[in-house]
């Protein structure tokens, strides 16, 4: 029987896939803790060099994923324990990627359809960032919703490298939805990368990446899997997504969690 593949946007379902039960991968460093008193666990994977490049298909870098079983759920006590897990490693990769970036200097981009549910939570974020509106604010960023080729005709790399040359950013941070291969990461993982990301990854839709080589300066981005690409599990469906149901309260919370942990790190990067 033909082994049925289901595409994944996560760096940990890739790198089980190459696993396949054998154990550690060359090329890849792994790392799991778990962060917080209610259970929030991360895992800290590195792509070192070119075998681990080929093993997991994904460029050298480093990927985090935040596994917070109740993250969709709106509750206050666990919502602030993500966001302060959330905010501390984002903070940390955006040092690493330039340790004099400051809060005005950051361009967030909100990636996505804000008219499809499972694809707005890019835009979503974005609008509840706090706004850098002039050299007075204490702390701020600038933000950007490009929208979708599909609704601007343009290709999205193209605007946000439009956007960069005039705003001239220390960094950009990107925020799309992805594909996830386990039904139980929908909704419920958040994975950090500092090596950029495909807008549209999350339907299947890639166009120009937006990294560091495409738009010229360091992309942190954010993702959560939204969807499951049941081309691969059911037959006769070919471009069909399957989402949760709750998909429109899951979005609007975890939306929150994200854009509060964005902006508690502009305070911190400005204090």
């Amino acid at each position: 029987m033909e082994k049925i593949i289901v595409r994944t946007d996560l760096a940990v379902e890739a790198n089980e896939e190459a696993m396949n039960g054998t154990g550690r991968i060359k090329g890849i460093r792994l790392r799991e803790s778990t962060k917080s008193r209610m259970g929030v666990r991360v895992t800290e994977l590195q792509v070192i060099n070119h075998m681990g490049e080929i093993a997991i298909r994904r460029p050298k870098g480093t990927y985090l994923t935040i596994e917070a079983d109740e993250l969709a759920d709106g509750d206050e006590d666990y919502s602030k324990e993500v966001i302060t897990t959330l905010a501390g490693y984002i903070y940390k990769l955006l040092k690493r990627m330039n340790r004099n970036v400051k809060p005005q200097s950051i361009l967030v981009i909100g990636l996505g359809n804000r008219n499809i549910t499972s694809d707005s939570l890019g835009p979503a974020v974005v609008d509840n960032i706090y706004i850098a509106i002039d050299d007075d604010l204490e702390a701020g960023v600038c933000t950007l919703s490009p929208g979708v080729m599909a609704q601007t005709g343009i290709e999205t790399a193209g605007i946000i490298k439009g956007v960069v040359s005039q705003v001239k950013p220390d960094v950009c941070i990107a925020i799309d939805a992805l594909a996830a291969r386990n039904a139980k990461r929908l909704n419920s993982t958040i994975q950090l990368s500092d090596q950029g990301i495909n807008p549209g990854s999350g339907v299947g839709n890639h166009r120009t990446g937006i990294t560091k080589e495409t738009i010229g300066v360091p992309v942190l981005a954010i993702g959560v899997p939204t969807v499951i690409d049941a081309g691969g599990m059911i037959e006769g469906a070919d471009k069909m997504y399957v989402t949760p149901k709750d998909i429109d309260s899951d979005i609007k919370n975890i939306s929150l969690i994200i854009s509060k942990a964005i902006n508690r790190v502009g305070v911190h990067i400005h204090s």
